[in-house]
């Protein structure tokens, strides 16, 4: 008598666990996708920031704060809610509240895209000098 090995389950089995790979994976691609900002300038009433953002990342807003490099509080916050996330570079411009700063101070600005819970998707932190 002839034994014969069935190779028809592991063959199943791979694709079963192929796909829930494949599920597993394009589920967790908004939180791959390239989340990204880079501050150019910064005055005492606006921030210049280059972002790029995913529409699926759930970026809300683009928020930043101006302060002393040493201060326990920021000079300054300001939010802007007009941005497009859909993969492709963008510019915005975050006006900025009140400063209490003297201009042509060497300043710390950081900069991020949040979500609806101000989670941070992305920032940065630069130092300038306020014009």
């Amino acid at each position: 008598m002839v034994t014969t090995r069935n190779y028809r389950r592991p063959v199943r089995v791979g694709i079963v666990c192929g796909a829930l790979g494949l599920a597993m994976f394009s589920a967790t691609a908004p939180a791959l996708a390239d989340n990204a900002l880079d501050i150019n300038n910064a005055s005492q009433s606006e921030i210049t920031i280059d972002y790029r953002c995913d529409a699926g990342a759930g970026v809300t807003a683009l928020k930043a704060m101006v302060g002393g490099a040493q201060a326990d509080h920021p000079s300054a916050t300001g939010t802007q809610t007009s941005i497009v996330c859909d993969g492709t570079p963008q510019s915005a411009v975050v006006p900025l509240g009140p400063m209490s700063e003297p201009a042509g101070g060497e300043m710390q600005v950081r900069a991020a895209l949040v979500d609806s819970t101000d989670t941070v998707i992305s920032g940065q932190a630069k130092a300038f000098t306020l014009s």
